[in-house]
């Protein structure tokens, strides 16, 4: 009978998801409990900001994870690396777990710890992150100097897109994993309530759904709505993890179309994705965008930047503009109120093409077979059990 797996994870903000969060956030609440329920002691590390209700003393289970909290600052970037050393402070010192699941390439540096102290690191690497224009130009380069960790130092890197993949292995002469993310959700009715809330209707609106920074494009996005004849509404949710004048600007839009939704989660965002007239993805930089999977997985049309990753996810099932041209998005955004069943078409294709690609189940799967080849390999040098063969695709 095989050990159970002791894994802990850092590198997101949040567990479960909340206000600031971003698909790090989303991924961990889709992975972690189902590799609890598959048998896996988990820990998940929580950030605690200062302001922020909650004591770093309580454990808390939820979905079957064992979620720690632990204080760090708001300082946008140092607070990351003040969190993931405390994290690997505990893990070390308390033992937390034999497998660590990191998010995030600038975290390398804690793996390269982890790993002197006989922990096996797996690192989920969405992208190139040091080209974001998100980050500062000392962030740039600490994240950029990170990728030779990234490159060397952990058990596994995971990749959730082939493009990121194949620059890594171009550049560092070596092999790397490659397991995209889940799509499938399951959805409750109830909770179309949101709609009502929002005073919505179905088919009445875009959506844009994620965090209020550059690389999101929603500067190319209002303007090209703002140009449209039309009485639908543009629908964002979300915001900026931390206050921006970038965010300001987005803000500032005099057009009364365009509705600020706040922050939403979980069941109200995927009634407003399948509801949704189309859902709009303007990024200049992504992995495979799980908003993108999951809107589409729920019926919505995808129109979306021209960038690989997003082709690569959905294939020739979304409407595609040219990354960084409003003049582009504006005529595309045309052609979907121009045509509602050709646009309603292809809403469909995308759905059953995402349903059929994408599980998040099969992720959970691929992880546990990551983890356990690993554990395999490890024993098998000391002549306890036989290495198994890695996942990859």
């Amino acid at each position: 009978m095989q050990t159970p797996l002791r894994i802990a994870a850092f590198g997101f903000r949040n567990f479960p998801p909340r206000e600031g969060s971003a698909g790090a956030d989303k991924f961990a609440m889709e992975l972690l409990p189902r590799l609890a329920k598959r048998g896996a002691s988990v820990v998940a590390y929580n950030r605690l900001y200062p302001g922020m209700a909650g004591d770093p003393a309580a454990v808390e289970n939820i979905s079957g994870v064992e979620v720690r909290s632990i204080r760090t600052v708001r300082n946008k970037g140092f607070d990351t690396l003040l969190h993931s050393a405390r994290v690997t402070y505990d893990i070390i010192r308390n033992n937390r777990a034999d497998v660590v699941h990191i998010q995030n390439g600038g975290n390398s540096i804690f793996g390269a710890i982890l790993r002197l102290f006989g922990k096996r690191t797996y690192l989920s690497q969405d992208g190139v992150d040091w080209v974001r224009d998100k980050w500062t130009w000392y962030a740039k380069l600490f994240l950029w100097l990170s990728s030779f960790l990234t490159a060397r130092v952990h058990s596994r890197v995971i990749f959730d897109n082939v493009f990121a993949r194949e620059m890594f292995e171009t550049r560092f002469k070596r092999k790397y994993d490659f397991i995209p993310f889940g799509a499938d959700v399951a959805y409750d009715l109830a909770s179309e309530r949101v709609l009502d809330e929002l005073g919505l209707k179905a088919g009445s609106y875009f959506l844009f759904v994620g965090r209020f920074i550059p690389d999101k494009g929603l500067h190319w996005l209002v303007p090209a709505f703002e140009r449209l004849s039309t009485d639908k509404k543009l629908v964002l949710v979300g915001g900026s993890p931390n206050p921006s004048d970038y965010e300001s600007r987005i803000r500032d839009t005099k057009d009364e179309r365009v509705l600020f939704a706040g922050f939403r989660y979980g069941t109200e965002v995927h009634a407003l994705m399948r509801n949704a007239y189309a859902y709009v993805q303007p990024s200049a930089i992504e992995g495979l965008s799980p908003v993108i999977l999951e809107a589409a997985y729920l019926g919505a049309p995808i129109i979306c930047s021209d960038i690989p990753q997003n082709q690569y996810g959905m294939r020739e099932h979304a409407t595609y503009f040219s990354n960084g041209s409003t003049d582009d998005l504006e005529a595309k955004l045309s052609w979907a109120l121009e045509n509602s069943d050709a646009l309603a078409a292809k809403g469909a294709e995308g759905a059953d093409h995402v349903a059929r690609t994408f599980s998040w189940d099969s992720v959970t799967d691929q992880h546990i077979a990551l983890f356990r080849g690993d554990e395999a390999s490890e024993a098998s040098k000391t002549g306890v059990g036989a290495p198994s063969a890695a996942v990859r695709s």
